[in-house]
C-alpha cells in the first residue's frame, strides 16, 4: 500500500499521508514518497492546487522515533539526512498553492509544515506540538524563521521551546491556522477553498506564490542549514539519547544529569 494516497478532482490534487497505524509518522518511505508527490504535482499541468491531509486520527506524529532511535548513532550530518532533506527541498520548490487540512495531532513536521502552507484548516479536535526540546534536539523545517514570521516572536518562542500542545483555537488566535472546522466538515471545507483557487489560471497562481516567496526564499534556506547544523550537533548527544531511551522505555525523560 502506498504511503501517500493521491486523488485528483477539479484540478485539486489531494495527498493523504497514509501510515495511520503509526499516526502518519514519517519514516524514510513516507519522507521520500511525500517529496515525490509534491514534485509530481508541481510538474503536472492538470494540477492547480495541492491539499494535504492525513489518514486516520492523526495528521502526522512527526519523525518516526523508533526509526530515529535505531539509527541515531549513524545518521551523521542531518543536513544530508536523506528523506527529510528531500522533502524540505520539495516543499521549498513547490510553486503552486498548498492547502493543509490538519485532521488530528500534528507533531514536529506535522506542525512545522504549516510554515509552507498557503491556507491552513484545522479540525477543532486537532492539536499541534513541536517536541524539539523534549527530544534534546533543535528546530527543523526552517521553523526558527517561519514561525516567528507567522505568529510573532513570543508565540513562536513558546511553541518551539515548551514542547507543549497548542489547541486548534490557540493556533487560530496565533495565526497558525486560517480556519477551525468541526471534524466532519474539515476536509470538505478545505477542499472547497482549494477548488476555488483551482479555478484560477495556474500561471497566475504561480506568479503570486513566487513573488510572495522571493523576498524570503534565501532566509528560509539559510534557516534550514542553521537548524541542520544544530540538529547534527545535538542528535545522539546526552539529552537526545536520554529522550529516545525514555520514549522506548515509555517513561518521562530526566534531563537533570545530562544537560549541557
Amino acid at each position: 500500500m502506498s504511503a501517500v494516497l493521491v486523488d485528483d478532482h477539479e484540478r485539486v490534487r489531494t495527498l493523504t499521508l497514509n501510515r495511520p497505524e503509526a499516526l502518519n509518522a514519517f519514516n524514510q518511505e513516507l519522507w521520500q514518497e511525500t517529496a515525490q508527490a509534491f514534485r509530481d504535482a508541481a510538474a503536472d499541468p492538470a494540477v492547480a492546487v495541492v491539499l494535504l491531509t492525513g489518514a486516520g486520527r492523526a495528521f502526522s506524529a512527526g519523525a518516526d522515533l523508533a526509526e530515529m532511535s535505531a539509527n541515531v548513532t549513524g545518521l551523521g550530518d542531518v543536513s544530508n539526512m536523506g528523506g527529510f532533506t528531500t522533502l524540505m527541498e520539495a516543499l521549498a520548490d513547490f510553486d503552486k498553492p498548498l492547502v493543509l487540512a490538519i485532521n488530528g495531532v500534528g507533531v514536529g513536521i506535522g506542525t512545522t509544515i504549516v510554515g509552507y502552507g498557503d491556507l491552513v484548516f484545522m479540525s477543532a479536535e486537532a492539536r499541534l506540538k513541536t517536541p524539539f526540546t523534549s527530544l534534546g534536539v533543535a528546530p527543523e523545517a526552517s521553523s526558527s524563521y517561519l514561525l516567528p514570521k507567522l505568529v510573532g516572536w513570543q508565540n513562536a518562542a513558546w511553541i518551539l521551546m515548551s514542547s507543549e500542545w497548542i489547541t486548534a483555537q490557540q493556533a487560530l488566535e496565533m495565526g497558525l491556522a486560517w480556519q477551525v472546522c468541526e471534524p466532519d466538515a474539515l476536509l470538505d471545507t478545505a477542499w472547497s477553498y482549494a477548488a476555488r483557487l483551482a479555478k484560477q489560471p495556474v500561471s497566475s497562481l504561480r506568479a503570486v506564490k513566487q513573488t510572495m516567496l522571493a523576498p524570503i526564499r534565501h532566509e528560509i534556506e539559510a534557516a534550514r542549514h542553521r537548524e541542520g547544523e544544530w540538529f547534527a550537533k545535538l542528535l545522539g548527544g546526552p539529552a537526545n539519547r536520554e529522550a529516545l531511551a525514555a520514549f522506548m522505555e515509555r517513561r518521562e525523560p530526566d534531563f537533570g544529569n545530562v544537560d549541557g
